[in-house]
């Protein structure tokens, strides 16, 4: 069973920031920096879940979620969207487009890796 988790971070210190983080609760990160080297990446892989940027350079990931929610091997992981929208209405908004759950930026460091875990977990 894999335990990697695709992160989609245009801004290269946040996906560090993220990857290293997460690599210390002992997931393995596969990094991406946009969304069409993503939807390579996913298409070849399992994953037991995928954190996206909202804001990409090539793909906005509200758009990215439709192509990636097609794949066989990404229909039921969980897909968390990590973004600088922090309205009320966003994180419903951003569950109606088919996120199973949301994190604003900035991230609390201290609960991300949590975070992530208990989203997943839910969804095994």
């Amino acid at each position: 069973m894999s335990n990697t988790i695709a992160v989609i971070e245009d801004n290269d210190p946040i996906r560090k920031l993220f990857c290293t983080i997460l690599k210390k609760t002992n997931y393995e990160i596969d990094e991406y920096a946009n969304a069409e080297t993503a939807l390579e990446g996913l298409q070849k892989k399992d994953y037991v879940g995928v954190i996206m940027d909202i804001l990409l350079p090539d793909i906005n990931g509200t758009d990215l979620i439709g192509q990636v929610r097609k794949f066989p091997n990404c229909k039921d992981i969980p897909i968390i969207a990590v973004t600088g929208f922090a309205q009320n209405q966003d994180e419903q908004k951003f569950l109606d487009l088919g996120f199973d759950a949301y994190i604003a930026k900035p991230v609390n460091t201290a609960a991300f890796t949590e975070e992530v875990k208990e989203i997943i977990n839910s969804k095994k």
